[in-house]
């Protein structure tokens, strides 16, 4: 069907008269209309803004980075912002060769990973409980494992280290042996704590792969149910496999927690008998304040090293995990 006449012929005419027109008006029509203007001073705020922010959040790290390589000279030059005239390298040298970080960091790898892998088991194995079980008290429960979350950890750091200082259960080793078991300077008390459940940020990971496990389809439950698996085999074939991402979260969120905890290192390893990433910058005394700062920068970017990088490797599926957590879902 042709367009009807008149308006052809008025469609010719703007576009003659638009031809006609200057390059100058043409750009005034372009970019001074208020769709355009209007578009353009939200970006320009928009880049403001997150330019802003990312101000804020970077500058700390590129003061760390510029004061862990800047010479006792660099220190007290007054000139000197960020970028150091003398550079060196001192600094890491005397915090790998003479703290022991290699020591330290397996240590720290080793623990964090065993504790890692523990919690993510289990807090899996509790939160599918949660999410596909009804049992009387399931509320209540639930409840008291988001109540983990919020009491300060600080509430608890007395009796923790009584606890474990004077270990006994129900009194069965005092009455065979005379006397409690003393577990400070052993990775005992941790690895107790992840197996029951209990451990640091645990309330966490329980609630992410609770909600997590809730959009899990019934059905596939139902069918394995039907075919003769059990409950821990449908768990183990079936659920587990599909909880790989989320899995993966949890374990890298652990992970970094453990790597950089200082609250139940410094409870129960009081003798520093284990040398762990931290305390092993323990030896910054007799030095000056700026000296010490420097030091302590040079050994914080040591210890958050090899978290970045095990982000770089991780980011996909810790993004995938988070996005699949369910984290608004009932």
């Amino acid at each position: 069907m042709s367009e009807p006449k008149i308006l052809k012929e008025s469609k010719n005419k703007i576009k003659v008269d638009f031809e006609r027109t200057s390059r100058w008006e043409k750009f005034k029509i372009k970019y001074f209309n208020p769709t355009f203007v209007g578009s353009a001073i939200w970006y320009i705020f928009r880049f403001v803004l997150l330019l802003g922010i990312s101000y804020v959040i970077l500058y700390p790290f590129f003061t760390k980075i510029a004061s862990s390589f800047m010479s006792s000279a660099d220190l007290v030059d007054t000139t000197v912002k960020l970028i150091p005239k003398y550079p060196t390298l001192d600094r890491y040298t005397n915090l790998i060769v003479n703290n022991g970080y290699f020591k330290a960091m397996f240590n720290t790898l080793i623990l964090s990973a065993v504790m890692a892998l523990i919690q993510t088991f289990v807090c899996s194995f509790i939160a599918y409980g949660f999410a596909k079980y009804k049992f009387k008290g399931n509320g209540i429960l639930f409840a008291l494992v988001i109540f983990t979350m919020i009491v300060p950890h600080n509430t608890l750091r007395f009796a923790m280290y009584m606890k474990f200082r004077y270990f006994d259960i129900f009194g069965i080793f005092k009455l065979l042996t005379g006397s409690t078991i003393k577990l400070l300077d052993t990775f005992v008390p941790l690895l107790l704590l992840s197996l029951t459940g209990l451990a640091y940020r645990n309330g966490l990971y329980i609630f992410m792969l609770r909600q997590f496990f809730k959009g899990v389809p019934d059905e596939l439950e139902e069918s394995a149910y039907i075919d003769g698996s059990g409950v821990f085999r449908t768990f183990f074939t079936i659920i587990l496999p599909i909880s790989v991402p989320m899995m993966i979260t949890v374990f890298l969120f652990s992970f970094s927690w453990q790597w950089t905890d200082y609250f139940y290192n410094d409870l129960f390893f009081p003798g520093a008998k284990i040398s762990l990433l931290s305390n092993f910058m323990g030896s910054n005394l007799n030095v000056s304040t700026s000296e010490a700062g420097a030091n302590a920068a040079a050994g914080s970017l040591l210890i958050i090293a090899p978290l970045i990088i095990l982000y770089l490797f991780g980011q996909r599926y810790l993004v995938t995990g988070i996005e699949r957590s369910g984290l608004t879902a009932d």
